[in-house]
């Protein structure tokens, strides 16, 4: 039997960025704090997705035993951290054959522990299936856990089980909360706090939209996450999670399972590479003086569907972000002065404020007030539309989805989805999106086990197992926006025929019908792949120009320089969004707006939805 602390000493040398492979952290150096909690997101969010299935299996790879119940006869052993008992003789051991759904005692067979429980993120992918923190581990215990928090267990002890783990009340220095907790052994303290901090990390900018509250009586709100994407946690847990860090430092095992699961996933905890980063994160001395109030917030460019903004920046260091109001509702962040506020109503007048926060999560005050009509009709989509549809051999998968909206899109609150037949139709786990996306760009969503020809995994946005990317041509499947569809293919509730064909949708299809409407697409064969990934120039509805006016400010005509001869129309808006003038074909046979008929004031152009500020003398 071989122990954990004898590796441990062993493998002291090569700890940090002898494990990860050159160039994967490049862009941290120097940062710290919340910034480099930022940093290390964008870099270990680009990962393969599997299928809650596909668990039972890779734990083969990943959570083969091998540095605790370890001998020559004995090589199929499961690393259960729940039961395994480092300084004695462990009650029970599993091979991956031993997965059971629930027991009634220990000993009696695994099951897929969602450290953080599932309940959090709704069982949706891809958190449903990230095996950095989704471990196998008895069944029993699993159940008991239940969706308690881990801490420090209390003076009522629930149960105790067989490796002396417990679950009882909270008895965590600091808590709040009085309910029950699980408590591991000390041996996996530090596994379990990496595991909990690279989650937080990984789903950061998503995190807000967890159950984070699920009890308005904090001595009863067994959530520890605190709806905030930059600390994450609640106080009290945060400062477990760094004590059980720095009293279990990080073990051979964790390293060798790291390796095994970047094989997997393509990503990395960077908590087992770089230890040193977690202080250097959490560990900070936030003032108490509240950030200086954002000013100038104007409006940078209106449309039917979408307003971008932009303010003056608040000018203290300490600054995490901006959040912004619209009709004194919360409707998002920004890292910086800027914003674009979607999803809106045409001709419809919005007011829309923000307000800057700080490490300490302070609020300053709230700027001034920006009133804004959106656009009657403009050149834009409404949303985000699915523009390539691949369903071939086997596993072959795909989706491509394009942002033809004027703006670019944040991709959080998007969700595929897909519906099953059973007695009843019912919907799968969906799988969350996440990131950005240019205006006039797409991306792909592909199988991981795809094989086109023409396409390299490696260069889709999102490579996931998830249901939605296992569909068959007779299943219906959606893009959602929070709970509103925005683009399908299939009619949802009956068989389809879309199996083993390509679809491609036709490029003059801005705005899709709101159910599936075959006429707006051309189908292929089987494998049918060619343009995957590329949104040629034909699928660009927004052929974006540049043009400057002059004299600003003008006295009698607006000259405007630029590739104009085809604009479709001009439109002179006051700041509160009232359209002043409209000209159609404005610039067939000049290249100028009389402007002296407006009053004296500053007022906004709007060529084809590209807006410019002006004044009028």
């Amino acid at each position: 039997m071989i122990k954990k602390y004898l590796l441990t000493l062993a493998i002291l040398p090569v700890l940090g960025y002898a494990q990860a492979p050159a160039g994967y952290y490049s862009g941290t150096e120097g940062l710290s704090g919340y910034a480099l909690k930022s940093k290390l997101h964008d870099i270990i969010s680009k990962n393969y997705n599997w299928h809650y299935d596909d668990l039972k299996t890779l734990y083969g790879q990943t959570d083969i035993d091998k540095y605790y119940d370890y001998d020559a006869s004995n090589t199929t052993y499961l690393l259960d951290i729940y039961s395994n008992n480092p300084t004695g003789t462990t009650a029970y051991h599993y091979t991956l054959s031993n997965i059971i759904s629930s027991a009634n005692a220990e000993g009696l067979g695994w099951n897929r522990e969602h450290m953080m429980p599932q309940s959090s993120f709704n069982s949706a992918y891809p958190m449903y299936s990230d095996l950095f923190f989704v471990v196998p581990t008895d069944a029993r215990i699993n159940q008991l856990r239940s969706n308690f928090p881990y801490g420090k267990a209390g003076s009522t002890v629930y149960y105790n089980f067989t490796n002396g783990s417990k679950q009882a009340s909270n008895g965590t220095p600091g808590a709040i909360y009085t309910g029950r907790v699980y408590e591991p052994i000390d041996e996996f303290k530090g596994d379990v706090a990496r595991s909990l901090l690279y989650f937080v990390v990984r789903y950061e900018g998503k995190l807000g939209g967890f159950n984070y509250s699920t009890n308005a009586d904090p001595t009863k709100d067994q959530n520890p996450l605190n709806g905030t994407e930059e600390k994450a946690y609640d106080d009290w847990y945060i400062a477990m999670l760094l004590n059980w860090h720095q009293q279990d430092p990080v073990s051979a095992r964790e390293i060798t399972r790291n390796n095994s699961v970047y094989n997997i996933q393509k990503n990395r905890n960077p908590f087992i590479d770089h230890p040193e980063w977690v202080n250097l994160i959490w560990n900070q001395t936030p003032d108490n003086i509240p950030p200086s109030t954002p000013s100038q917030l104007s409006m940078e460019r209106n449309s039917a569907y979408f307003v971008n903004l932009k303010w003056q920046a608040s000018p203290e260091s300490d600054v995490l972000g901006y959040r912004i109001y619209q009709d004194n509702v919360l409707i998002g962040t920004s890292k910086t002065s800027s914003f674009s506020a979607d999803h809106l109503t045409p001709n419809t007048t919005y007011n829309f404020t923000v307000k800057a926060y700080d490490t300490s999560y302070l609020e300053s005050a709230q700027s001034n007030t920006m009133n804004v009509t959106t656009l009657e009709s403009d050149i834009f989509a409404k949303d985000l539309q699915i523009v390539k549809y691949l369903e071939g051999t086997g596993n072959n998968k795909a989706f491509e989805i394009a942002n033809r909206t004027g703006h670019k899109v944040n991709l959080n609150g998007y969700k595929l989805y897909i519906q099953y037949k059973g007695t009843v139709y019912y919907f799968g786990e969906p799988f969350e999106l996440e990131g950005e996306i240019e205006n006039n760009q797409s991306f792909v969503a592909i199988n991981p086990n795809a094989n086109f020809s023409c396409f390299n995994n490696l260069n889709a946005k999102f490579v996931t197992a998830a249901p939605s990317l296992t569909f068959t041509g007779g299943q219906y499947v959606d893009l959602s926006y929070k709970s509103s569809t925005v683009d399908a293919v299939g009619v949802k509730g009956q068989d389809n025929a879309n199996g083993n064909k390509s679809l491609y949708r036709k490029p003059e299809i801005t705005n899709p019908t709101a159910t599936f409407d075959i006429n707006e697409w051309t189908s292929y064969a089987s494998d049918y792949c060619q343009g995957l990934g590329v949104l040629g120039i034909n699928d660009i509805t927004d052929r974006t120009f540049d043009f400057n006016i002059y004299p600003n400010p003008v006295v009698h005509q607006l000259y405007v320089n630029g590739e104009i001869s085809k604009a479709k129309s001009a439109k002179i808006y006051d700041l509160s969004g009232k359209l002043i003038k409209e000209i159609n074909n404005p610039f067939v046979n000049q290249k100028s707006i009389d402007v002296q008929s407006l009053l004296p004031n500053t007022y906004i152009l709007n060529i084809d939805g590209k807006s410019v500020k002006f004044i009028k003398k």
